[in-house]
């Protein structure tokens, strides 16, 4: 299979790439998940290299896990106790197994929005 999956997160409070945010991806089948990967934004907002390679890419479901929490109490941006947003799941599924996903992240101390990107 020639698909694999990247990632970016962008700040949109701040207006620029989400550098040091946490992410991992987990596989998805009935109730249960298994970890594949977990890395770090770089300083552009995106993995160093994609989440899922192709050596290790199949079709199915899938879930991100950003842990925006720690970025934003890093970053100065975390308001009250408990914050708004902490841990933001994105699950979504792969069917094309020579396809390249991209699942971005925009994301504010007070929402987030996702999209399947290029």
């Amino acid at each position: 299979m020639a698909g694999y999956l990247t990632t970016h997160v962008l700040d949109t409070a701040r207006g620029c790439p989400a550098e040091g945010l946490k992410i991992s991806l987990y596989e998805v089948s009935g109730d249960s998940h298994r970890k594949l990967a977990e890395m770090e934004t770089n300083e552009d907002g995106r993995t160093n290299s994609p989440i899922l390679p192709q050596d290790d890419f199949k079709i199915g479901t899938y879930e991100l896990i950003f842990f925006a929490g720690d970025y934003l109490r890093a970053t100065g941006q975390d308001g009250d106790d408990p914050l708004f947003l902490d841990q933001v799941p994105i699950r979504f599924g792969m069917s094309d197994p020579y396809a390249h996903y991209h699942v971005p992240l925009l994301l504010s101390p007070y929402g987030y929005s996702t999209y399947r990107g290029s």
